[in-house]
């Protein structure tokens, strides 16, 4: 089981992984991570609400995003103008074996990957409905990507690729970042939130 004051680095290190982007660096705060991408050029990944501030006026540069585990009105009072602030998010755990679900009638499932990082597609009449990936390191599995298509929601296939991606993960203790909606979905599974996360960024373009 991991103690709540180590998941922000566990997931961290399986979402490097399931991104291949750099590995991440230790900052007294929490994490940087380089990743590189328009729009998202880096990403820091703090602890507590009250580094906020501090890295609010230091790091605003564009294409730079702050996600920060905590209370949104804690982290939202540290930010400055340049950020905007989005939807709150939830770190959560489950530790055990994901819960077993089966593809509906009609739908294929398919597992890629060897090792540490793998993938789940579900598809319906070559037509893919619903697929994730997971990435192990330090011996936690790291859910990333879980996504079912609008047309074939309220299916229960978002619990078949937790559970195929947690059967290749292999892992007794697992991780993921959650939407609200997502949220219900792997709280229905058992999962706990161990922490709110508020991503704030700054646009490119801003200055």
């Amino acid at each position: 089981m991991i103690a709540d004051m180590d998941i922000l680095g566990a997931w961290v290190r399986g979402w490097v992984v399931s991104r291949a982007v750099p590995e991440p660096v230790v900052e007294p705060d929490g994490f940087r991570i380089d990743v590189g991408l328009p729009g998202h050029r880096v990403r820091y990944l703090l602890r507590s609400p009250p580094a906020v501030a501090a890295r609010a006026w230091t790091v605003a540069e564009p294409g730079t995003w702050l996600k920060t585990c905590g209370a949104r009105a804690a982290v939202l009072a540290g930010l400055t103008p340049e950020w905007e602030a989005r939807a709150t998010e939830y770190l959560m755990t489950f530790d055990g074996g994901i819960p077993p679900a089966e593809a509906p009638t009609g739908y294929e499932v398919t597992v890629r990957g060897d090792g540490p990082v793998w993938s789940v597609a579900v598809t319906s009449g070559g037509d893919e409905a619903a697929r994730g990936w997971v990435a192990v390191a330090g011996g936690v599995a790291v859910f990333d990507r879980i996504v079912t298509e609008p047309a074939h929601r309220r299916r229960g296939l978002g619990r078949v690729v937790m559970h195929r991606l947690g059967v290749a993960a292999g892992a007794r203790t697992n991780a993921l970042l959650a939407s609200e909606a997502g949220r219900g979905l792997y709280g229905a599974l058992g999962w706990r939130v161990a922490s709110e996360v508020v991503p704030a960024h700054v646009p490119e373009g801003a200055r």
